[in-house]
C-alpha cells in the first residue's frame, strides 16, 4: 500500500455502503494504521445517492476528506457517473455489474462482477451484496487482510446474521481471486 490510500465506496441509500465503509476502517484500525471514514446521502436516504469515503494512511492524517480517490466501488449507475471521474491516475475502479454499465477507460484498472447478483444467487439475500462487495475491494486491492475484515464485520453487524454476512464475505474474497488467477 501506498503511504495513504483513498476510497470511495458508493451506490444508492440502503445498499449498505456506509457500513462497509465502517467495517472497512475498523479493520484497518485493527491492522495498526491509521483511518478515517466519513459519509453522506443524497436527499432522499433510501434509494438517493450513497456514499462512504475511506482514508488509509501509515502516518497522521490530515484532511478528513478524499479528495483524489485511489479506488472506487460503485453499486449504482448513479454513483459510477457521480464518482469514477473522480478516480485518480493507476485508480481501481470496482463496479457491481449487476446494476452498473462502466465504459473502459485508458489509466485505471476496472474490475467488474456482478455483486448483487451473487448474493441474491448464492446466498438468497441481496441484501449482504455490500459484503460481497467489500470482500472482492480488499482481495482486490490487498488494503487489508481478511482475518482483520472478518473481525470488524462480526463486531458491526445485527445479532444473528454472523453466518450469512461470513459467508458473504468469504464470497466476495474467493470471487476475485479466482478472477485474478
Amino acid at each position: 500500500m501506498n503511504q495513504t490510500c483513498e476510497i470511495i465506496l458508493s451506490g444508492s441509500g440502503g445498499q449498505g455502503l456506509i457500513l462497509a465503509g465502517q467495517i472497512l476502517a475498523e479493520a484497518v484500525i485493527r491492522e495498526g494504521k491509521n483511518t478515517v471514514q466519513t459519509q453522506s446521502y443524497g436527499p432522499e436516504a433510501r434509494g438517493g445517492a450513497s456514499k462512504s469515503e475511506v482514508i488509509i494512511s501509515n502516518d497522521d492524517i490530515d484532511y478528513p476528506k478524499v479528495t483524489k480517490p485511489d479506488i472506487v466501488l460503485a453499486m449504482s449507475q448513479e454513483a459510477l457517473n457521480r464518482y469514477a471521474k473522480e478516480l485518480g491516475p493507476n485508480g481501481t475502479l470496482i463496479v457491481d455489474s449487476t446494476y452498473v454499465q462502466a465504459p473502459e477507460r485508458d489509466g485505471i484498472r476496472m474490475v467488474s462482477a456482478p455483486y448483487s447478483r451473487i448474493a441474491r444467487e448464492s446466498l438468497g439475500k441481496e441484501i449482504v451484496a455490500n459484503v460481497v462487495a467489500l470482500g472482492a475491494l480488499a482481495a482486490i486491492t490487498g488494503i487489508v487482510s481478511l482475518e482483520s475484515l472478518k473481525q470488524a464485520l462480526l463486531s458491526r453487524i445485527p445479532p444473528g446474521t454472523e453466518a450469512l454476512n461470513k459467508k458473504a464475505l468469504e464470497l466476495g474474497w474467493e470471487c476475485a481471486r479466482q478472477a485474478a488467477a
